[in-house]
């Protein structure tokens, strides 16, 4: 499976809202435990989320910033310094900011090995209370669409929307960047004033930024980008 495969275009616009039910649904059912624990977790960073902010720290902490960030664990395979050791979607998979997120990469058969396997990605990451705040419906029907279809379904197609094919440190992401779905994000901001990233139609703010994996970066957001101008 090739990332050039996820330019290809769907009905963008009809499948966010059934996607963001979708990885609502998935993740109460497959990771009610996780998925709970990230809720309060990620609350408290929506709380916190005005007005940018850095975070405190050594190693690969050192280089992050947002309010976010401190929601991230000190220790372990979670941990920024367990994080930067490992490709973006296993990383991913040990962050309690992404475990919605990583329910519907996993749910695309292949997918997670893909985004392991680039070698250089930039990947803004909705967190959990994203798609949470989303009202659940259309559920099944996407996530069997994602398992059937593979990189033919609209959920590989939004999930597209979030990554760019390289990767962009804090001074270089600001501007506009082409996804892997074939179209814009425009990243404004800075580490010390807050940054954002909007596709035109909505804005979210990055609540944790520059968060190092061993092939990208991962900018947690606080909105799904909808991809429809």
């Amino acid at each position: 499976m090739k990332l050039q495969n996820l330019r290809r275009a769907t009905g963008t616009g009809i499948a966010v809202l059934a996607l963001a039910t979708t990885f609502t649904a998935c993740s109460s059912e497959d990771d009610a435990a996780d998925t709970s624990t990230g809720a309060d977790e990620t609350s408290q960073a929506t709380d916190d989320a005005e007005g940018g902010g850095e975070a405190a720290g050594d190693g690969a902490a050192a280089q992050t910033f947002g309010p976010g960030c401190s929601q991230i664990p000190t220790s372990g395979a979670g941990s920024f310094d367990g994080m930067v050791k490992d490709p973006v979607a296993t990383a991913a998979s040990n962050n309690p900011l992404l475990s919605t997120l990583v329910t519907a990469v996993t749910s695309i058969d292949g997918l997670a090995d893909t985004l392991n396997g680039a070698a250089a990605l930039t990947v803004f990451a909705p967190y959990n209370d994203a798609f949470a705040a989303i009202p659940e419906d259309q559920l099944n029907g996407m996530v069997m669409e994602g398992k059937e279809k593979g990189q033919e379904s609209a959920l590989y197609q939004v999930l597209a929307h979030h990554v760019v094919g390289s990767n962009e440190d804090p001074d270089s992401v600001v501007g506009e960047q082409e996804t892997l779905a074939g179209d814009q994000l425009t990243v404004e901001g800075a580490p010390e004033s807050g940054m954002t990233v909007s596709d035109g139609t909505v804005t979210a703010k990055v609540l944790c930024g520059n968060i190092p994996t061993a092939n990208a970066t991962v900018y947690v957001i606080d909105q799904v980008l909808t991809g429809v101008e």
